[in-house]
This record gives C-alpha cells, structure tokens and sequence, in this order.
C-alpha cells in the first residue's frame, strides 16, 4: 500500500520539484502515491484555501518540497497550518542539490531528497 501524500512547495519558483516528484511516485517501488499538490489558480483566496484543506484532509503525510525561497511562501505557510490542524504528518526535503536551505516553520525536520529518506520519512 502507498502512503497517500500531498506535495507541498513554493509555486512561484519551485515547480520544476513538484515534477520531479510526480515522476518518483510513478516508479513501480515507489512508496507514496500523490493525491495532490499545492494549488495556484485565479480563484478567489477562501476557494484555494478550502480545496487545500481538502485536498490535505485525504493525505496521510504533507510533503514540503524545500527550495530557496519555500520558507516565505505564503501558500505553503498555510497548507502547513492547514495540515497541522488536521493532525497530519509534515516532513520536509530539500529539493536541489546545492545551496543552503531554511527550513519551513512548524515543518518537522529537513532532510536530504534521496530515495532511502524518501522511503523513510513518508511511513
């Protein structure tokens, strides 16, 4: 059975992760399977927001993808208070190789994106 995820990340500058990780969950051994992922639409704010809790709400862990900038985004702030007030799991990766990275408050702790921590983290 595949833990059911929702990926978090930084729309505006980190999409390319969010891709990268949709492609890891179509490998065969993959442990986790991708329910859904942050939204960026032209809907209005409470719209987003109740599809987010939703959306959260049918995962069992919250996935925050880690890039430069992910601590000051303002929607993965909110899926996180959103997933902590629905009791859910939140990890957090680094999504490139390079870099330092601040970690996303009230995330948990930062790992490294590799396959073993991967497998780790999401059960």
């Amino acid at each position: 059975m595949k833990t059911p995820i929702f990926v978090s990340f930084d729309f505006d500058n980190d999409r390319k992760l969010k891709d990268f990780i949709v492609q890891q969950a179509r490998r065969p051994d993959s442990p986790f399977s991708i329910i859904d992922h942050s939204l960026k639409e032209a809907a209005p704010e409470k719209s987003w927001e109740s599809k987010a809790f939703r959306a959260i709400g049918r995962a069992r862990v919250v996935l925050v993808l880690v890039g430069p900038q992910t601590h000051r985004a303002p929607g993965v702030l909110k899926e996180i208070k959103m997933a902590r007030e629905q009791g859910k799991k939140v990890v957090q990766i680094i999504g490139y190789r390079d870099g330092e990275y601040t970690p996303v408050k009230g995330a948990g702790q930062l790992y490294r994106w590799n396959w073993e921590n991967l497998g780790k983290i999401l059960n």
